[in-house]
């Protein structure tokens, strides 16, 4: 059976003057029988080939022994071993095969392919790394003119389109119609491919033989991940094929217009492809630096909605202050709302500016004004002790402050990046030599590897290590670097607003004597009250609101605290990998036959908890009240009380016992809370980044790719087995 494909979608034969109809774009097909075709009849062949396919060695080489065959042998179509043991990711077998002379770039079957581009079809991208090793030319190109990448590409795999990358093929190389790997990956509507070209450097204005752009290709398939992401590397919005065919009639003839339009307004264009220019007064400032403008803005503009929601329900009677206040709340958040329009694309969300992180400054900042000009004034020189309640208030609220701002400035732990792409390549290889190159252990946004417990935020575009979760109250994500300080920020946010509560009535308690007992609906007394100051009345509620959600995102980190968890751990899983590289350490009896069985064990180990930022991503449904239910952590509340968090997960054998939740972190919860509280970082300094503590030990979570226990079980497991074999006892996972 030959290995072939055909060369539908961008035209392969020059004849199609536009983009072809869905109906017409067939992917670019490598015949999927080939793996299980027929067994040529030739017994010689059909042995030698079936050893190949199955990666049976020992009867290989007794047919090597025997000297009438050798790995350079060749059946009537060009295929040697190599082939069908490439294919079939008999990694073993290859190396076998490639030691015993077998020719590393010889082209065979129907369309006269490399064992490179064989095993490229497949993805078994722990082979290609094998073949291109030992000298496999990635860019050779087949009977239809594509080469491996090209190949690659179709699949939309993208660990191994980096891998390729890093072996110094040119992202622009061209097929034999001039089709880049870009072009692909944006007609095939691959998002993640598309992103990775691009950031490669990928040009945005190459065409192919027909006049056609990446542009023109991705609105053959519609994806407006793909569209969006062309247009922001500054791809010609115009561009005319040798025809005259525009990207937005290209949308037209394939009924993509709906993807095109919303990539443009994603982008900061209108329905025509021009620019939407803001008339308004300032928007020079914010053509200037959008981004900069943008945050600025929705930070600072917070504290004109809450002060005047709150200026309207004070200064008015209770049935027109409300439904006022409401109507101003809302115009001032339309107006912001029109803003987002010009925004970065990834800002086109409330959520996604500091819109939130300005709500609360605005509401932490009128709580200290109004504590300074009215309460302080009024109950600082009591003689029942209210100074010392003051005292407590100014410290609790200046700690306040400041933890809060050091969440919101600080680095929570970002994994530093690799120094060029010589780093990025030794990392790769060293992670394929360990079969630990897929997703759990490498993040191709980063280019890095993911160190245990770190996570890729989407927001912040980094791998954060020991990545709590992104919080837009804070606008920034909670890491190793500043989980403590978000702790110690909610701890003295609840003395706060309840010292402040305090206060409050002991503030109106000595001004609502005189007030007036007359209003609409209310008793006399709290008629006093409203008649006395009705705006610190406001304000106090409000504050006291801020409880809700703080109580119940103590009580989940004190919880997880305990417990050696992070929320994402608590709500998505442990990372399991160490706990597979500890079964394995005493299991493995050396290098596996087949990289696949190894691939899938790093899978199945990373569920649950995986460091990949393209897994693990649950599907969030729901209306108004669930987007805030997440926003306020009322979710993780519920599964952590509910006791349905990842500390139900099964157990996990380290150091020869059952770890309670099956966390390999946790030791026991007076250890944990001790690494946790006792951690030698300065509180009030900046800790070294990635740095903390775990069961008494120092270590770092931007370079810890193995828990310490793993680690000195390895350890002592060398030791034992350089002094002679000795039985380890453990009970099944």
């Amino acid at each position: 059976m030959a290995h072939s494909h055909d060369g539908s979608g961008p035209p392969a034969n020059g004849a199609p003057a536009q983009p072809p109809s869905k109906s017409d774009t067939a992917t670019p097909k490598l015949n999927n029988e080939v793996e299980l075709g027929s067994i040529p009849s030739d017994p010689v062949q059909n042995d030698i080939m079936q050893m190949a396919r199955v990666g049976d060695i020992a009867g290989m080489e007794k047919l090597f022994e025997a000297g009438e065959y050798d790995a350079t042998y060749t059946d009537d179509e060009g295929i040697t071993p190599l082939h069908w043991a490439a294919i079939n990711n008999q990694y073993a077998m290859c190396k076998f095969l490639i030691e015993r002379g077998a020719p590393i770039n010889k082209k065979g079957g129907e369309s006269v392919a490399t064992p490179l581009q064989w095993a490229a079809q497949r993805c078994h991208y722990y082979t290609v790394h094998l073949l291109l090793q030992h000298g496999a030319d990635p860019l050779i190109t087949d009977s239809q003119g594509y080469n491996t990448l090209h190949i690659s590409t179709f699949n939309g795999n993208l660990m191994l389109i980096v891998l390729l990358l890093h072996q110094g093929i040119p992202v622009d190389v061209e097929d034999a119609y001039g089709h880049t790997a870009l072009m692909w990956a944006a007609y095939k509507g691959y998002p993640a491919c598309v992103d990775v070209f691009l950031r490669w450097g990928a040009s945005v204005h190459a065409r192919d033989e027909q006049g056609f752009t990446a542009l023109h290709w991705a609105l053959v398939k519609g994806s407006p991940g793909c569209i969006q992401k062309i247009i922001e590397y500054g791809a010609d919005r115009f561009a005319k094929t040798d025809t005259g065919k525009t990207p937005a009639i290209t949308a037209r003839e394939l009924n993509t217009m709906p993807a095109w339009h919303r990539a443009l307004a994603e982008c900061g264009y209108d329905e025509d492809a021009n620019p939407i220019v803001p008339t308004w007064p300032g928007a020079t400032y914010l053509l200037k630096d959008r981004r900069g403008f943008t945050q600025k803005f929705f930070f600072l503009w917070p504290f004109l909605l809450v002060w005047a929601t709150m200026v309207v329900v004070a200064g008015m009677p209770i049935y027109a202050g409300v439904p006022f206040a409401v109507l101003v709340a809302f115009t001032l958040q339309w107006v912001a709302k029109q803003l987002l329009v010009y925004a970065p694309s990834d800002m086109r969300q409330f959520e996604k500016t500091p819109w939130m992180t300005g709500i609360f400054a605005a509401s932490l900042f009128l709580v200290g004004l109004n504590w300074v000009l009215r309460i302080l004034p009024a109950t600082a020189f009591g003689d029942d002790g209210t100074y010392l309640w003051n005292f407590l208030f100014a410290v609790f609220f200046s700690m306040t402050s400041f933890f809060y701002m050091r969440c919101i400035i600080d680095d929570p732990g970002f994994v530093p990046k690799l120094n060029g792409i010589a780093e990025q390549k030794a990392v790769i290889d060293e992670l394929i030599s360990q079969w630990k190159y897929d997703e759990a252990h490498f993040c191709v946004t980063c280019m890095i590897r993911t160190p245990l417990r770190s996570k890729h935020c989407r927001r912040c575009q980094r791998c954060v290590a020991k990545h709590d979760h992104h919080c837009p109250w804070v606008y920034n994500c909670v890491g190793v670097n500043n989980h403590r300080h978000f702790f110690v920020y909610l701890i003295n946010l609840t003395l706060g607003v309840l010292t402040y509560d305090y206060l409050t009535y002991l503030y109106f308690s000595s001004i609502s004597s005189d007030a007036s007992a007359e209003c609409n609906i209310l008793s006399a007394s709290l008629c006093r009250i409203v008649n006395a100051d009705s705006y610190s009345l406001i304000v106090t509620i409000w504050a006291s609101l801020q409880l809700t959600w703080v109580s119940m995102l103590l009580f989940v980190q004190f919880i997880q605290v305990a417990r050696a968890m992070t929320t994402y751990e608590n709500m998505y899983g442990v990372n399991r990998r160490s706990t597979a590289t500890l079964t394995s350490a005493f299991t493995s009896t050396g290098t596996p036959l087949d990289p696949a069985a190894a691939a899938a064990a790093a899978g199945s180990s990373s569920e649950g908890g995986a460091h990949g930022h393209h897994h693990h991503h649950r599907r969030r449904h729901g209306g108004v009240l669930k987007h805030w239910a997440r926003l306020l952590g009322v979710d993780t509340f519920i599964e952590t009380a509910r006791g349905r968090g990842a500390a139900t997960a099964g157990g996990v054998v380290a150091a020869g016992k059952r770890k309670k939740d099956g966390n390999p972190y946790s030791n026991g919860c007076l250890s944990n809370c001790r690494d946790f509280w006792c951690d030698p970082a300065p509180l009030f300094g900046r800790r070294e980044t990635g740095s903390a503590v775990l069961a008494g030990q120092p270590v770092n979570y931007t370079d810890m790719y193995e828990s310490p226990a793993v680690m000195n079980l390895l350890r002592a497991g060398a030791r034992t087995r350089s002094g002679g074999y000795q039985e380890v006892a453990a009970e099944e996972v």
